[in-house]
Order: C-alpha cells, then structure tokens, then sequence
C-alpha cells in the first residue's frame, strides 16, 4: 500500500494557521488535499495535524484526518507517526503549503521508488531565473548522471549555470523501513548549517533518487504568497 500524508501545524512563526488560510473561499490544505487526490498511485491519503481546528476544518469537507503530537519536531515526523498506525510500502510525505501540487507529480515520485531500490525519492523543477537561483529561501539540488541527489542547498549551486538548474520540491516519498531508520538518526551536521533535513539522509550514505516534475513554483510561506496563488488560480480557470 502506498500512504500519502499531508502534515499540517497552525503553529507557524511567519504564518500562524497557515493551513487555514482561505485561498478563493477553501482553507489552503483542501487545495492541498484536493490536489492530491488526483494522484492515481496513492492508497490513502491523511492529514496530520496538532490543532483541533485544522483538524475540524480537514474533516468538514469529507477528508481523513489524524492528530499527531504536538511535539514533532518536522513534518517528516508527523508523517512517521501516521506511519506507525498504518501499515504501507511507501509514506508519501505531502507538504501542505503547496495548493498547487498535482497528482501526476505524485505518481511520478511515487513510481520511482516502485521501479528501483532507492529507499528514498523526492521531487525538483527546471528554473532559469537568477533571481531564484540567488534566493536562500529557494532549496537548490544538484544531481548525478543517475538521478541521484548529489547536494541539496540555500546557496546557488552549482556556483553558476548557462541553461537551467533544479530547485527542490520538498515532497518526499520513503520506504517504510528506511522512514523508521532516517527519523532515529541524529540530526547531521551539513542538515543543521542549512536547515536542510534531506542532508540527513545523505550524510548517512543513503541514495535520494530526484524526479523530475512540472510544479508552479508558489508554495505559501507568507501571506503575500496567497495573492500569487489566487492570481495563478484566476487565470488557469478557477474562481
């Protein structure tokens, strides 16, 4: 069985009840979800939350959620802890500030674990423009001839490109075993110097196997971030 699990905390330094936030009339994680729901390869699908009222919210439009502890330190534990309750292959972890996410990405990061022996796979995008390149607040991935992620960072890297580089999208699809091991292990040095959980992964010589995906770059880390996503919406159609 393949799990997807949306993890969703109102605590949020820049953007307290973010999952609430209402972009044309629906709270951002039912964009989230519905979007999700396209996915043709995923099993289940489950918020994780730590608040009654996100929980009340994700409930209120007919979705499946779970409260998880309001301890976790990352969502990549959230997602553990649903793990736990649930048996399945692949965890599928979803962020939940991504309205504009779609399935067929899913299913593509989904097959790849399905089709190699990687214990982990995670999602990136082509981009050219130099002011993202040089934004810390944009994940920068490098990777090998495999398709393997070499290094993740806030930094541009490589140190200059003549076409494009790879941002990172911080979906995650993981084995079931491999999620148990990556959350026992201590956070590494390169994660905590770029606040990078990923780098855990590769520091303790674990393969990260990147897919390629045609994802909007407009995740929500701030307010202004919902006027974009409505403006994206409005001329794609919706509202």
């Amino acid at each position: 069985m393949v799990l997807g699990v949306i993890p969703a905390r109102y605590g949020s330094t820049r953007f307290p009840g973010k999952p609430l936030a209402p972009i044309l009339g629906r709270p951002m994680i039912q964009w989230v979800y519905e979007g999700a729901r396209t996915a043709t390869r995923l099993h289940r699908l489950i918020v994780a939350t730590d608040d009654e009222r996100i929980l009340a919210a994700v409930r209120g439009f007919g979705a499946e959620a779970i409260m998880t502890s309001p301890d976790c330190p990352s969502g990549t534990d959230r997602a553990g802890q649903v793990a736990e309750q649930i048996p399945a292959a692949i965890i599928v972890n979803i962020q939940g500030d991504e309205p504009l996410l779609r399935g067929a990405a899913l299913d593509a990061l989904i097959q790849a674990l399905e089709t190699s022996d990687a214990p982990m796979a995670s999602l990136m995008a082509r981009a050219a423009d130099p002011a993202v390149f040089r934004d810390p607040g944009v994940v920068k991935v490098v990777v090998s001839h495999d398709g393997d992620a070499l290094y993740f960072s806030r930094s541009p890297v490589p140190s200059s490109y003549s076409d494009y580089f790879y941002r990172h999208i911080g979906i995650y699809a993981y084995r079931r075993d491999f999620l148990r091991r990556f959350r026992s292990w201590p956070p590494s040095r390169l994660e905590k110097a770029e606040r990078l959980e990923q780098l855990r992964a590769l520091e303790n010589g674990a393969h990260i196997r990147m897919v390629e995906a045609d994802v909007p770059a407009l995740s929500v880390d701030n307010p202004d971030d919902i006027i974009k996503v409505e403006d994206f919406l409005r001329k794609h159609g919706h509202g």
